[in-house]
């Protein structure tokens, strides 16, 4: 189990790090300042991958918005579900485009990527946050049983259960299968069933053509600041003044999971 284990991380981790490097080319080629004339109507999706740091980031959002006039709008699917049906989406993609007394915006939530000019609509701008897939793992795993120093006192679903991640794995148990960590495949995969079965090399592939053709940026967790520091600089109509709030304030330790 362990070396099953061991190779499961070695493979996702190298595609993961494959994907960062061929996004990381692109957007040092091409990525440019947004004419801040042409902003009103900007909308940015961030379809957040749990346990990558989304809610330092999105803490940022909340806390510039009112200065740099725009909105922060959190999308909560229901029973903490990542796919919506088809008629969802449509509803989905047409609230969020003529909304437009809440331009510019950003939208968040826990939710795979969806295609908007499948609705015949603009495309909005993608961006998106991921982590070392063992790292993720053991963080959510943590999280399920003990919380964070977020919301200390909110009872999470695994509460009570004192196992470690290690015999966990020890003991086979499904809450640390190798299969886990697949997840932020399927979020830039889309909602097709075929992106939510792991190791499917279809769902992989689609991954890294919505990465590399549809998002704006992608940022790693453990380099947070130089994320929003890129944003900064491609949509100063949206992050300005971003990157120096992140560093003096407590948004980049808002987050820990307990016992971990």
């Amino acid at each position: 189990v362990i070396l099953f284990f061991q190779c499961q991380i070695s493979l996702i981790s190298q595609e993961l790090n494959n994907l960062r490097n061929e996004y990381y080319e692109r957007v040092n080629n091409n990525v440019k300042v947004v004419n801040e004339n042409s902003n009103e109507d900007t909308i940015i999706i961030y379809n957040r991958v749990p346990k990558t740091g989304s809610t330092s980031f999105i803490g940022v959002a909340y806390d510039i918005c009112k200065k740099n006039n725009f909105h922060v709008i959190h999308v909560n699917i229901s029973a903490n579900n990542h796919v919506l049906s088809l008629r969802n989406q449509n509803s989905m993609v047409r609230n969020i485009t003529k909304w437009n007394n809440m331009k510019p915006a950003i939208y968040h939530g826990h939710f795979a990527y969806l295609d908007f000019s499948k609705y015949s609509s603009i495309k909005p701008l993608y961006i998106n946050i991921i982590r070392k897939p063992l790292d993720r793992l053991v963080s959510y795993y943590y999280f399920l049983r003990y919380g964070d120093n977020y919301r200390p006192y909110l009872i999470r679903k695994k509460h009570g259960d004192t196992m470690s991640f290690d015999d966990c794995v020890k003991n086979n148990h499904p809450d640390c299968d190798p299969e886990n960590m697949w997840l932020q495949i399927p979020f830039f995969c889309g909602h097709s069933v075929h992106c939510w079965k792991p190791g499917n090399k279809w769902a992989l592939d689609e991954a890294k053509k919505n990465l590399i053709n549809n998002y704006l940026l992608v940022g790693v967790t453990e380099d947070l600041t130089n994320f929003i520091a890129v944003l900064e600089s491609t949509l100063p109509r949206i992050f300005k003044g971003a990157t120096e709030y992140f560093l003096s304030s407590n948004k980049s330790h808002l987050r820990q999971t307990v016992q971990k």
